[in-house]
């Protein structure tokens, strides 16, 4: 902001003559009065401007009106218009010097011109589009950034009407003038071929709008770039859809690893509300898997040719926001698929929307993300048809946003249209009994696709990954039990390669109380298969024989449950 002219200090005119009242007899007042310096008399009934009449030789007494020196300049204008002269006090009132609408003028005009160099320095610097218009929609400014993107020189355009030159569909900036409205960050179709980022606000003097700016920042070539990223999406977007549709089961739970207690009631809790269309808040620490638990909503509420369509909250840019959720139009921008771009939202019509990191989404992008849910309609960026769309709602979070709401930094009316069913999924250290089945799960899956046999893993390894607090939840685990598959010699798996500390002592302690074959040097391999025999027979056990539904307890193939009964001798 540039500072205004408050400040008097620098109106002030130092140079004149100050006697006091009978100092002086009348010749010598003359005297001083046919000087060019300016002379004053300050007497108990004022300060006098004192003059010579040129025709009779009088002495003319002006009474002047007296300021102080911490006076508006606006204040100081509108007194100038009544008298001629205004004495200056200092906050002590001692005369500091006196005031004149010639001065005022005279260092007005400075003040002005000082202005427009500062206005015109900063126009020549800034690489974004700026465009000021006055009440007449005549250009006052326009800056290098507005000739490149709009190919229209300085020369050309200032001092003449806008309209002349743009038709006005595309000119936000006649908003601004005509009725008053301020946009921000709004994406606009400037050209036919150039998407900008548009800022527009009108210009008030004295509560009246006499003129308009608009700054456009060109964001084409970053819808552009993120053009590729996007069909790679959709590409694999489509490459799911057909994945599910042949891997798909009766339960689609089936996929969450884990047997405990907590991990049934969320999991029951889930399906219990994935039986209607209210909308569901899953709440969960980083890499508890909040995604595959939305997925396995949305394959019982959906059918199978329902899409799934997640959006990373926190990771659109701001910038590109609006083409990410709500697509554009063919030829909005130089480069871009000809037939134009589905946005998340039109991809997820007839299935569901997957807010994911909901909470770290900034407020701006809130107010769209909610006016997209209440009236289910949009505008596509460049397009003049209003498009509806209807589809379930999922969102997840890491964060608390009850907390985020009395803080302001999450909308409440957002809040509460997403709360309406909440799911906590519990971490992994609330869960330690499943840690066991999801290690055995990942190092299977993990020793197969490194081509890497491995023969098991030991109750020491076992009781360190159970010691562990697990910040990073399941990815983490999973991201561990690569690591040692990556490292492991022979088919061996050893502590060496756990990427945390862990307590030996402990280990060795709840080694000792492990149930293990009572036998003296047994080798490792008969250690771990009489632990898997002594599993199998508690879960056929609590399945009274049922070999299907325990191969499904146990989250294997009932053809990998017979192999495993028929190596271990379990009839």
């Amino acid at each position: 902001m540039f500072s205004t002219f408050k400040d008097i200090t620098g109106f002030i005119i130092t140079d004149f003559t100050l006697i006091m009242d009978k100092e002086l007899d009348k010749q010598g007042i003359e005297s001083l009065a046919n000087k060019q310096e300016p002379l004053f008399l300050q007497s108990n009934e004022g300060v006098f401007h004192i003059t010579c009449s040129q025709q009779n030789r009088q002495l003319v007494y002006h009474l002047c009106e007296t300021v102080s020196i911490e006076e508006d300049l606006n204040n100081i204008i509108e007194k100038l218009q009544d008298c001629d002269w205004l004495i200056v006090l200092n906050t002590s009132d001692q005369i500091v010097g006196y005031l004149n609408t010639q001065r005022i003028c005279k260092e007005l005009f400075q003040k002005y011109q000082q202005l427009q160099a500062y206005i015109s320095t900063v126009f020549n610097t800034i690489n974004e589009s700026c465009t000021v218009i006055d009440h007449d929609k005549k250009v006052v400014g326009w800056t290098k950034g507005a000739e490149g993107i709009f190919s229209v020189k300085r020369e050309d355009i200032i001092g003449k009407s806008i309209i002349d030159f743009f038709s006005t569909e595309h000119l936000e900036i006649l908003n601004a003038l005509e009725k008053g409205t301020s946009v921000y960050h709004q994406q606009h179709l400037a050209r036919e071929n150039k998407v900008v980022l548009i800022n527009s606000n009108p210009v008030y003097f004295k509560e009246e709008i006499i003129g308009a700016v608009v700054a456009e920042t060109d964001i084409t070539s970053q819808i552009r770039l993120n053009e590729e990223l996007y069909t790679t999406t959709e590409k694999l977007f489509h490459l799911e859809k057909e994945v599910t549709k042949l891997t798909s089961t009766e339960d689609p739970f089936q996929h969450i690893r884990g047997n405990s207690t907590a991990l049934k009631k969320t999991i029951t809790k889930l399906k219990k509300a994935s039986t209607t269309e209210a909308g569901i808040l899953i709440h969960g620490e980083s890499g508890v898997g909040k995604e595959l638990f939305a997925k396995a909503a949305h394959n019982i509420r959906e059918d199978n040719k329902a899409p799934f369509v997640a959006i990373n909250c926190g990771a659109i840019p701001s910038s590109l926001f609006e083409s990410e959720i709500f697509g554009y139009e063919r030829g909005a921008f130089s480069g871009a698929d000809q037939k134009g771009k589905k946005g998340k939202a039109e991809l997820a019509q007839g299935g569901t929307l997957f807010l994911d990191e909901i909470g770290e989404m900034p407020l701006d992008m809130q107010v769209k993300i909610l006016r997209l849910l209440q009236e289910r309609k949009f505008y596509p960026v460049g397009g003049t048809k209003e498009i509806e769309v209807d589809f379930r709602v999922i969102a997840a979070t890491n964060r608390d946003l009850a907390e985020l709401v009395k803080k302001n930094k999450f909308r409440d009316d957002l809040y509460y249209r997403l709360n309406v069913v909440s799911i906590e999924i519990p971490p992994l250290r609330k869960r330690p009994e499943d840690i066991i089945e999801l290690t055995h799960y990942f190092l299977h899956e993990i020793s197969i696709k490194y081509s890497r046999p491995i023969h098991g893993i030991s109750q020491t390894v076992m009781q360190a990954l159970l010691q562990h607090d697990w910040p990073g939840n399941v990815r983490e685990l999973k991201n561990v039990v690569e690591r040692l598959v990556v490292f492991s010699e022979n088919g061996e798996i050893t502590t060496e390669e756990l990427p945390f500390e862990f307590d030996s002592e402990k280990i060795n302690t709840a080694r000792g109380s492990a149930t293990l074959p009572n036998k003296e040097n047994s080798s490792l391999n008969e250690m771990l298969q009489e632990v898997e025999r002594n599993i199998l027979l508690k879960e056929l056990k609590k399945a009274d024989g049922n070999k299907q539904l325990c191969a499904k307890n146990l989250q294997i193939t009932r053809a990998t449950l017979y192999n495993r009964l028929n190596k271990l001798g379990i009839k």
